[in-house]
């Protein structure tokens, strides 16, 4: 199968969803696939509540990058994968799954899709997403919220003691790997059809 692997990366809140969706609706979901680093995060389950809300979930090495590369180079063979869903209430991973089937394009999206060399290796376009940082806290502060059930007071303390200094020790330095930087995401309309029409060109859509 004649295939495209693109890799989105960029800190919390910084409109990564967006732009890979709008890439989605601008190329027709039938030629797409998404796989988010955030489905990837290692399962806690032997470990007790208390240890898991410890857990550095913007460290490198919350993530099982294995399992993921995996996927996507089945996916590249023309394979199905089954993507596993992960709670962010649990810090677990759940016993159901999600069908992937292969695609012309495959889309890996989270904040460490660059850090790691294995995942850069297998990715045809690299783009970085970049917002400012109070915008990209508003944002992850809402969503946390509203659909991890969390606290304001633990989101806040949550973003300056791990998620910060993470973006700026492992995620800020993999801008320098990117091949397309998009700032302020999805709403930069401009660069997405440009990233578009990039991929139409690759792939003769």
């Amino acid at each position: 199968m004649n295939t495209l692997v693109i890799g989105v990366a960029g800190g919390t809140g910084s409109g990564k969803t967006t732009v890979v969706r709008k890439i989605g609706e601008r190329l027709t979901m039938e030629h797409v696939v998404i796989l988010p680093q955030d489905a990837y995060y290692k399962d806690n389950s032997g470990i007790s509540m208390e240890d898991r809300r410890k857990v550095n979930y913007d460290h490198p090495l919350a993530f099982d990058n294995d399992l993921l590369i995996e996927h996507v180079r089945l996916l590249k063979e023309g394979r199905e994968v089954h993507m596993p869903i992960y709670s962010f209430i649990t810090y677990t991973r759940r016993e159901e799954t999600i069908l992937l089937k292969p695609r012309k394009i495959i889309i890996v999206e989270g904040i460490l899709i660059l850090e790691d060399p294995r995942i850069r290796e297998i990715l045809d376009i690299k783009v970085f997403v970049d917002t400012d940082p109070d915008e990209r806290f508003i944002r992850r502060l809402k969503r946390d919220i509203q659909e991890r059930g969390r606290s304001i007071d633990s989101v806040i303390e949550q973003y300056t003691q791990v998620v910060r200094p993470m973006h700026l020790q492992f995620i800020e330095p993999t801008k320098r790997y990117a091949d397309i930087i998009i700032p302020e995401g999805g709403n930069n309309e401009v660069a997405v059809d440009i990233l578009t029409s990039n991929i139409k060109a690759k792939l003769f859509l």
